[in-house]
């Protein structure tokens, strides 16, 4: 039957330790459409894939309620093999690759072409050996159907966080049942001409009659994109919309996703916190970082400013941070007030009063098996010796973790930064990723250092939650005096928080404008022009 929709969901609900993040959920999609699903971070579109594509921790946690159709069939997914046995494909908003593997590796992981050997009769099929022409060709194929130039050699650890989105999306290509593709903020780590790209082939697809869940927060691109809208609040449908022949507005969705209206520029800078004083001093410092080597950087940061460093992916940007915190071998010479700063050695870093927020919050930033008020406060705890109290015992006293002000020190910031959870003993790792973010925002503040360094601060967070999280850096700066360094791919959000930004191309600053100039001024500092500070 044509008209039978591919994918069927009905009253979908799901509930996580107590609390409700999925109720009544229904919607269908029919072959070749493109359904954008969006919401605030917390509103259960992550669940609701997960439950979709029968992911371990539904059945672990309880199961859900409600009944999903695929092509008429009723299913009930116990885990993502069965969702790929009948052509259902997801792409997480986390990558999964392996680092050490090439890109054709990685695409055709676990479906690799064989050489087949007599040898495999008589011992066992690891006798065999892989066919890489074929592999190769096959992993081009997947590649250029997205547009993009990636050599099929390249190691994942070699390649900017952009291409390994690519990478990502072209694994599920290349499955030959693939019928519905799920992806989870496929954009959120390219840059504007890199998602122009990757939309023109999502399109490409469904005109071939795949169907595609869409889950986004950049919301001029969901309309530019998809057939049909769909809008979660606190895990219930607010919206269900055509997008084609509607006028939608990004201003008008976002106030359905947060039940209120959204400012267009949430965090407008006011007045500089500056004082004039030099905060950092960055001269002739390269980075080793795969993807984001840093060559030859050198500038200035004053005291109280919030700075920004800005670029095109792979350029070099996020090297710069992750440098001066000492994550990857670096040199040059970078000093902190005056006093310079031993490179390489992370401790060295937090002992001079900085603290980080890393663009990676799964992999750096969290200690996801442990509770959000350990998250927030271990750092400060084990570098600063705070939430420590002394008990005496047998005549000494020993210092012993002091839980009523871990707790107390955590409840202040769910409060602050609306961190949804169900309280400071639940554990970050069953928080959505944009609270997981806030998280790695809390254990930052906590530290309350002289100069704090931010990566990629909104990348997977929703409108409500940027004009939350941009509103609070600003505060932060105002109300302390603290030196930000904000390190965006958003040139918007870099322009909206910032005094300064610098842009960074081949690995060295490109220039360096005050962020009131026009945005055509930064954009030829990305293609490599100079342009008159």
């Amino acid at each position: 039957m044509p008209d039978m929709p591919l994918l069927k969901l009905e009253n979908i609900g799901k509930e996580y330790f107590g609390n409700r993040v999925l109720a009544d959920v229904s919607f269908s999609l029919k072959r070749g459409e493109i359904l954008g699903l969006v919401g605030e971070n917390g509103a259960g579109k992550s669940t609701l894939m997960n439950i979709l594509f029968g992911m371990p921790v539904i059945a672990s946690t309880g199961g859900y309620e409600g009944s999903i159709f695929f092509d008429g069939e009723k299913v009930n997914f116990k885990s993502p093999f069965d969702a790929l046995d009948v052509g259902i494909g997801m792409v997480h908003q986390e990558f999964s690759l392996i680092p050490g593997f090439s890109a054709a590796e990685n695409i055709l992981l676990n479906r690799e072409v064989l050489n087949r050997s007599v040898l495999e009769n008589l011992f066992t099929p690891r006798v065999s050996t892989l066919d890489r022409a074929t592999m190769n060709t096959r992993a081009a194929r997947a590649i250029e159907t997205l547009g993009v130039d990636i050599g099929v050699d390249t190691i994942i650890s070699e390649m900017p966080v952009g291409y390994k989105q690519f990478i990502e999306i072209a694994r599920e290509i290349d499955r030959a049942k693939t019928r519905l593709l799920v992806l989870d903020e496929p954009t959120a780590v390219l840059t504007e001409t890199e998602s122009q790209i990757l939309l023109e082939a999502l399109r490409k697809l469904a005109d071939s009659g795949i169907a595609i869940i869409f889950i986004s927060h950049r919301l001029q691109e969901t309309i530019g994109l998809c057939d049909k809208l769909v809008v979660l609040r606190d895990g219930r449908i607010v919206k269900e919309v055509p997008v084609k022949d509607t006028e939608l507005s990004a201003r008008e969705i976002a106030s359905w996703m947060v039940g209120r209206s959204v400012d267009n520029n949430p965090a407008a800078r006011g007045r500089s916190s500056s004082t004039g004083e030099t905060a950092l001093e960055v001269e002739h410092m390269w980075v080793d970082m795969p993807g984001e080597t840093v060559r030859d950087v050198s500038f200035a940061v004053h005291k109280g400013e919030i700075f920004g460093i800005g670029g095109l992916a792979g350029q070099g940007k996020l090297g710069i941070p992750n440098g001066i915190m000492g994550l990857f071998p670096a040199g040059g010479v970078v000093k902190l007030f005056g006093k310079p700063i031993e490179l390489g050695e992370p401790r060295a870093a937090l002992d001079s009063k900085m603290a980080f927020v890393s663009e990676d919050r799964r992999g750096v930033g969290l200690l996801l098996g442990e509770r959000i008020d350990w998250n927030i406060t271990f750092t400060a705890m084990q570098v600063q010796g705070r939430f420590l109290k002394g008990v005496p015992i047998l005549g000494k006293f020993l210092r012993l973790r002091d839980d009523a002000a871990i707790a107390e020190e955590a409840r202040g910031y769910i409060k602050s930064l609306e961190i949804k959870c169900t309280g400071p003993g639940q554990r970050a790792v069953e928080l959505s990723g944009g609270n997981q973010q806030k998280i790695c925002l809390a254990k930052a503040f906590c530290l309350k250092p002289d100069l704090l360094l931010v990566c990629e601060p909104t990348r997977g967070i929703d409108v409500g939650a940027k004009e939350l999280v941009l509103g609070t850096l600003r505060r932060y700066n105002e109300e302390y005096g603290t030196t930000i360094i904000v390190t965006s791919s958003e040139l918007e959000e870099l322009r909206a928080v910032c005094d300064r930004v610098a842009i960074v191309g081949r690995g060295s600053v490109a220039g360096i404008l005050p962020a009131t100039r026009p945005p055509e001024d930064f954009g030829i500092l990305m293609m490599g022009e100079k342009i008159d500070a």
